[in-house]
């Protein structure tokens, strides 16, 4: 059982990059195409969407009111520990894979394919709970047009009561917008990462105009008043609790806990490390540089949005839309739905890449299928691995329930950043000798620091999403004992 928990020495993986560069030219590996900006605007580009277009109203109404704005302060403080972590095991350990090549650096295959099998859920939940409200705002914009698709091709054909846990029949065969946004995009990254980096770079600017727009013209009709309701008579920035995870502190927590899917996205970017120009320099300032970028957005958003719309009632798909309305700026709603259909896009197209990377970087080290982790000769990008998952994302955002599948997206992230938090400290007693571009100062409290936050903010969340990522690593673990562990390049090495 020892080879479960063989490890990849910084040597081998230090190996592995220097042979990617020497055939870079031949057509056999990933190009390295991406500058710091790419980076940053890939980062902005998977975090603004569905967490700040939709979840801060529903945030604000069941669970934290304006305070609101502290839970995504509380989210922002788990991902700026992560996040620094990240930067560091980027700049050391600069292989694609994320945190399943970090826990294989520095804890073993075992702990490193249940940290893949997380981020294959993390992403593929993701993309396919994006697609959907995708498929909502877009179905939604060409009826302002006078454009009315067929119901039947707009939905899942059950719909999902996350509340009740109850399943209903909503009459429509298949959500067919979902499914094109998914196939679009996939074809995109199959024709090369920087072609996709152009791509989402005007997209980010387009979603990030948008945003700007709306805070102008609403920030002058902000008032305090909003704040007082039949649950907050006296106006209190934090509402009297009401129950567990219902206002008070600990709807401050829960709702940190909700909006945490706003905050997925900036981890993506270590994926890239074998796509990046100079990965020692440009991982971190990707990562960091997103990351206090998307902050500041999601606290102005929250405080504009509480202070234009009585909290309460803001539990709806679209609360960016209702604060239009509210500040009596209805002229922008098409243009909002706009910027949010091309924002959305833009985080489709993001987590589908840090999918099919973390799924190469597993079947490259023999976890996975080898024809994963094959080349396109022209376009040199995972083309097998990239078609694959477009395929599945793309049949799932189909016929599945947005109430269903956007419950596991937080916890599966949580896991990732608490595994790099870990990881990162391990890698620093281990082998404080190893060259480092980007360290991160007083180590022995930001990496304990964010491993805990992120396990708090797990604990924010139901038990059934626990289950069900106990379920899901169970599958894991069962395809590791039959196939990885027997393919295993680094457990053949040292055998």
């Amino acid at each position: 059982m020892a080879d479960i928990w063989v490890r990849k020495s910084l040597s081998d993986l230090r190996e592995e990059a220097a042979v990617a560069e020497s055939e870079e030219h031949g057509g056999g590996h990933l190009k390295r195409s991406l500058s710091a900006l790419n980076l940053v605007a890939l980062g902005v580009g998977g975090i603004v969407g569905a967490g700040i277009f939709v979840l801060t109203g529903h945030a604000a109404a069941a669970n934290a009111g304006p305070a609101v704005l502290l839970s995504f302060v509380l989210g922002a403080f788990a991902c700026a520990f992560a996040g620094l972590c990240y930067a560091e095991m980027a700049s050391t350990v600069p292989i694609s894979g994320s945190a399943y090549t970090y826990a294989y650096a520095t804890i073993g295959e075992l702990p490193a394919w249940i940290i893949g099998w997380d981020l294959i859920l993390e992403y593929a939940v993701g993309a396919v709970t994006v697609a959907i409200g995708w498929s909502g705002y877009f179905v939604s914009l060409l009826a302002d047009f006078g454009i009315h698709l067929p119901p039947q091709l707009t939905a899942a054909p059950l719909a999902y009561d996350s509340a009740l846990r109850t399943w209903s029949s909503t009459g429509a065969i298949v959500n067919l917008p979902a499914m094109a946004i998914v196939a679009a995009i996939s074809a995109l990254l199959v024709v090369g990462i920087q072609e996709s980096a152009r791509f989402n770079t005007v997209i980010v600017a387009i979603k990030l105009a948008v945003i700007a727009i709306f805070l102008v013209c609403a920030a002058p009709m902000v008032s305090t008043a909003n704040w007082v309701t039949a649950g907050n008579p006296d106006g209190a920035f934090i509402p009297p609790n009401a129950g567990t995870g219902i206002f008070g502190w600990s709807g401050v927590l829960r709702g940190a806990a909700v909006v945490f899917f706003a905050y997925i996205g900036f981890d993506a970017i270590s994926t890239t490390a074998q796509e990046a120009k100079n990965p020692q320099r440009d991982l971190p300032i990707g990562i960091l540089g997103s990351l206090a970028i998307c902050t500041l957005l999601y606290v102005a958003v929250a405080f504009v949005l509480t202070g234009i719309v009585p909290y309460d009632q803001l539990n709806v798909p679209d609360p960016i839309a209702v604060g239009i309305d509210a500040a009596g700026i209805g002229w922008l709603s098409p243009i909002v739905k706009l910027g949010i259909v091309t924002g959305l896009t833009s985080v489709i197209l993001v987590l589908l890449l840090g999918q099919t990377r973390v799924l190469r970087a597993m079947a490259h080290d023999g976890l996975m299928p080898k024809r994963a982790a094959a080349t396109h000769p022209r376009f040199r990008t995972p083309h097998v691995a990239t078609i694959v998952i477009g395929i599945l994302v793309a049949g799932l955002a189909g016929v599945l329930p947005i109430g269903l599948v956007g419950e596991l997206v937080s916890i599966g992230t949580l896991f990732a950043f608490a595994v790099v938090c870990v990881a990162v400290l391990v890698m620093r007693i281990r082998h404080p000798e190893y060259h480092r571009p980007f360290r991160v100062a007083a180590i022995w409290l930001v990496a304990p620091a964010g491993a805990a936050v992120s396990f708090v903010l797990m604990l924010g969340l139901p038990l059934d999403t626990w289950l069900r990522l106990g379920g899901w690593l169970a599958i894991g673990l069962a395809i590791y004992a039959v196939y990885g562990r027997h393919h295993s390049k680094a457990a053949q090495r040292v055998k």
